[in-house]
C-alpha cells in the first residue's frame, strides 16, 4: 500500500507567518525604539539559532529569520552608534556583519536547496537512498559549520552587547 502524495509540498496558508514577521520587523526599524528592535533581533536570533540546530529541516521560517536577525541587527547597530565605531571596535560589527552574510548565504544557497531535493525525492513512489544519503552526508557537515558559525555570532553578539 503506498501513501497518497500530499498536491501541495509547500503549505502557502501559513505563508501569513513570514508576512507577519516582516510588518514586525518593518514597524521595529520604522520606530527607532531600541527595546523593541533588540528584543526582535534577539529573539529571532534565538529562533533561527534552535531551528538550525535542532529542527534542520523546517524550511521557510529559516529564511524568514535570516532575514529578520541580519537586518534588525544592522538597525540596531546603526540606532546604537556601533557602524560609527573606529577601528579595531568596528572589527566586532564586522565579524557580525560577515558571519550573518555566510550563514544567510550558506542557509539560501546550500540548505535550503538541500533541503527541498531531499523532501522531493521523498516525496517519490520509490525514493532513491543511495541520493538521499549523499545530500545528506553533505548537509550534516553543512549544519555542523553553520552551528560553529552561531555560536561564534553568540560570542561576537556578548561583546558587543558588554561594550568592545
Amino acid at each position: 500500500m503506498t501513501q497518497a502524495v500530499p498536491s501541495n509540498l509547500i503549505r502557502w496558508h501559513y505563508l501569513w507567518y513570514v508576512a507577519l514577521a516582516l510588518v514586525v520587523m518593518i514597524a521595529a526599524i520604522i520606530s527607532h525604539h531600541l527595546w523593541f528592535l533588540n528584543f526582535l533581533h534577539v529573539f529571532s536570533g534565538l529562533l533561527w539559532t534552535g531551528i538550525d540546530l535542532f529542527m534542520g529541516f523546517v524550511l521557510g521560517p529559516i529564511l524568514t529569520l535570516a532575514i529578520v536577525t541580519g537586518t534588525t541587527g544592522w538597525y540596531l547597530a546603526e540606532d546604537m552608534g556601533f557602524t560609527a565605531l573606529s577601528w579595531p571596535q568596528y572589527a566586532w560589527v564586522a565579524a557580525a556583519l560577515v558571519l550573518v552574510a555566510l550563514m544567510t548565504i550558506q542557509g539560501i544557497g546550500y540548505l535550503l536547496p538541500t533541503n527541498f531535493r531531499v523532501c522531493l525525492e521523498l516525496q517519490k513512489d520509490n525514493p532513491d537512498n543511495a541520493r538521499i544519503g549523499a545530500l545528506t552526508n553533505r548537509y550534516f557537515f553543512a549544519v555542523a559549520l553553520q552551528g560553529v558559525m552561531q555560536i561564534v555570532t553568540i560570542i561576537v553578539m556578548a561583546r558587543l552587547a558588554t561594550g568592545v
